[in-house]
């Protein structure tokens, strides 16, 4: 699997997140903001965690402005992978490749430590690792993590079993307690929690580390 990981200016997990790729066996390229174009074959685009662009004006907008975005609309549009952690959820939202938006947490408050999730769907590239219903520990580190989507969109997500991950103390104030959704193809997972701070026995749990290896399965069988 070839991967590319985007890096804006405040970008602070894009390492963490190339690691958690090539632990698992992707071919990795670091993509500055300022391209126009991806590597050419790339099956995967990482959108990693940080405060992009400072998160001025709203987390997320300015970073989705930026040329490699462009890019990555047009990647996902023909059917390629996108998976956004923390802050690159909050740019998939930006650009209008998942739905909602990302508020500030209910309490108004940085939230970070590790939280538990249920895995609420197995069916995606994303979370074919996993049982549906399993419980996982994964960190968050975020401010702005609030998600939101009216209630005809929250029914929808629910009908269509987009709901990737579903947080299972909710501190943040997200509508249905999501902390991850995938797109309507299911090409596309925007998620809170950052499983690439839990690949390795040193960051004290590897339960995100199925995430990128069921990735990896996903791309070997096609």
């Amino acid at each position: 699997m070839k991967a590319a990981v985007i890096v804006f200016p405040g970008s602070n997990c894009d390492r963490d997140m190339a690691v958690g790729l090539w632990a698992s066996g992707a071919d990795v390229t670091m993509v500055w903001h300022k391209e126009a174009a991806l590597p050419t074959g790339v099956d995967l685009v990482a959108i990693p965690g940080g405060f992009s662009f400072g998160d001025y004006l709203r987390c997320g907008a300015i970073a989705a402005q930026s040329p490699v975005c462009k890019a990555v609309v047009a990647h996902v549009e023909r059917g390629g992978y996108a998976l956004g952690v923390c802050n690159g959820f909050q740019v998939l939202t930006e650009t209008q490749l998942l739905p909602g938006a990302l508020m500030r947490n209910a309490g108004l408050r940085f939230l970070c430590k590790t939280v538990t999730l249920k895995v609420a769907t197995a069916r995606s590239a994303f979370t074919q690792g996993y049982a549906a219903g399993a419980e996982i520990s994964i960190p968050i580190a975020h401010h702005d993590g609030n998600y939101f989507v009216d209630a005809e969109t929250l029914a929808a997500l629910r009908a269509e079993d987009r709901i990737a991950f579903a947080y299972m103390d909710n501190q943040n104030g997200s509508v249905g307690d999501i902390a991850g959704v995938l797109s309507a193809n299911r090409r596309v997972l925007g998620m809170m929690p950052h499983p690439e701070r839990a690949v390795d026995t040193g960051h004290g749990g590897t339960d995100g580390k199925r995430l990128f290896a069921g990735m990896i399965r996903q791309f070997a069988a096609a």
